[in-house]
């Protein structure tokens, strides 16, 4: 059964131990972020604020939803204390994903019981944090989704592209130029016509989990939540423009881009773990209509070094996807893993060669991709991709230095990628490299393949069995 929204979520997680409630009152001004920060950092549990500094009681601000594979595991009705957790989800996602589910429309929800229009919009009705010292402004958006809707098709998107208050009404966001939310605008300006948005905060928390991930243009994230989440979302009409937001959403804003306008927005603590992109001038939105929930929950995150939320998202939507574009291109991967330590920079790859060069294939595959600003390890089957224990013994120990290193410096890259000089970000040009951590395939595996000694490969198998059954009679904690 899928979470109908986040409050059946927090109270999932109150059962397994995987939200804090906290009711002193806290300070919306930076000492929220703070907290969720050092939160996520530990990989502790997700906080949740029910007391808000300035704010009536009852408005709250729930802490980075998914930032740990624990969190995410609940959300998709997992078990977060199953063994083997990263392949679990991995499975399952796959698993679910390979199908389509229709979301479904309905006439009433929860988020209509309180509607706001016109000059009785007012933005900072809702406790935006102030997530990071040095932030440009108060964050309304930053676990959410902006809907919009392509002019030319129904196709829907949504986004997750992060939001900040300006006035009482007018809210303003990034905007790269490679996001699927460019694409759409680019078509109403160019059309003079108004484009119509709609922000969801607080929806479902797989609904939030499909807003942050990467379909292809024309795909619909509304039917990938349904098939993630293994029953239809509900959906209703909004009450200014004829976009459909989740129905349970906390809070649904109603607007429109404001056209020919730019407002300064940033900088932001991102995902990266840097303030990476100084204050530029951004996209605007006027809110003409916010409805909300009574007792509204603000989800949060508070991007940063990893993990966050993000890093959890779209690391495993990334590796699902590269794994995917390699298996179409006849590469016999084992798995691939996108570790949420690396800001979904860095990809570990497990292959079973049966050719010569096989990373070499892979490095051209993975660098085809649209945003290929990688750094990739290759390792052979015999490597858990999700032990990085494992992974970093095969790159000390099997990377050539010379023939086993692979670079690439004409790939397109995010603008937000920390390592890159302004001219690289202004004109998206980065670099990958790839890390051949294999036994050269034409080496002989009886006299140069070196034998691995590890506890699975070094003893006799009823040698194992008793000393793992024996594991906490020994006196240890876990077996």
């Amino acid at each position: 059964m899928a979470f109908k929204d986040n409050r059946d979520f927090i109270e999932a997680l109150s059962k397994t131990g995987d939200v804090v409630p906290i009711k002193q009152e806290i300070d919306w001004d930076l000492e929220v972020g703070a907290i969720v920060r050092k939160a996520n950092e530990r990989r502790e549990a997700a906080p949740f604020f029910e007391k808000i500094k300035d704010y009536p009681d009852g408005f709250r601000i729930f802490g980075s939803p998914l930032a740990t594979e624990r969190r995410l595991a609940v959300s998709m009705g997992l078990s977060p204390d199953s063994t083997g957790l990263l392949r679990n989800i991995q499975e399952e996602y796959e698993r679910r994903v390979r199908s389509r589910i229709k979301p479904v429309v309905v006439s009433k929800a929860s988020c209509k019981e309180n509607v706001l229009v016109g000059d009785d919009v007012d933005l900072f009705l809702f406790p935006a944090p102030m997530i990071h010292e040095g932030d440009g402004g108060r964050y309304l958006g930053s676990w959410h989704m902006v809907i919009t809707r392509d002019l030319d098709s129904d196709w829907v998107n949504w986004g997750m592209y992060r939001l900040m208050v300006y006035n009482r009404r007018i809210l303003t966001s990034i905007c790269e130029s490679y996001s699927h939310l460019h694409a759409i605008k680019a078509k109403y300006e160019y059309q003079k016509k108004p484009m119509p948005v709609a922000i969801a905060i607080g929806a479902d928390p797989i609904s939030s989990f499909a807003a942050a991930t990467q379909l292809g243009i024309g795909r619909s994230e509304a039917d990938f939540a349904s098939a993630l989440r293994q029953e239809p979302v509900e959906l209703i009409k909004c009450e200014t423009n004829d976009l459909f937001v989740p129905a349970h959403a906390e809070i649904v804003l109603e607007g429109e881009l404001v056209q020919g306008t730019k407002i300064a927005e940033g900088p932001f603590g991102e995902y990266t773990g840097y303030r990476s992109n100084p204050r530029e001038r951004q996209i605007a939105y006027k809110i003409n209509a916010i409805t909300y929930r009574n007792n509204p929950i603000v989800t949060m995150s508070c991007m940063g070094m990893p993990v966050d939320d993000s890093a959890i998202v779209v690391g495993l939507t990334t590796q699902s996807a590269i794994k995917r574009h390699l298996q179409r291109h006849g590469v016999p991967v084992t798995n691939v893993y996108v570790p949420p330590e690396t800001g979904s920079y860095l990809v570990i790859v497990g292959v079973k060669p049966n050719y010569c060069n096989t990373a070499s294939v892979i490095a051209n595959t993975i660098f085809s991709t649209s945003r290929a600003t990688f750094k990739v390890i290759i390792v052979d089957a015999d490597v858990d991709v999700f032990d990085l224990n494992q992974v970093l013994h095969a790159f000390a120990t099997k990377c050539h230095p010379v023939r086993g290193i692979r670079v690439s410096d004409r790939e397109a890259s995010t603008q937000l990628t920390p390592y890159l000089s302004a001219d690289e970000k202004k004109w998206r040009k980065g670099a990958s490299v790839a890390f051949d951590c294999t036994w050269p395939f034409e080496w002989s595996k009886e006299s140069e393949v070196p034998v691995r000694i590890s506890f699975e490969e070094a003893y006799p198998e009823e040698v194992k069995q008793k000393v793992t059954q024996n594991w906490t009679t020994y006196g240890f904690r876990r077996s």
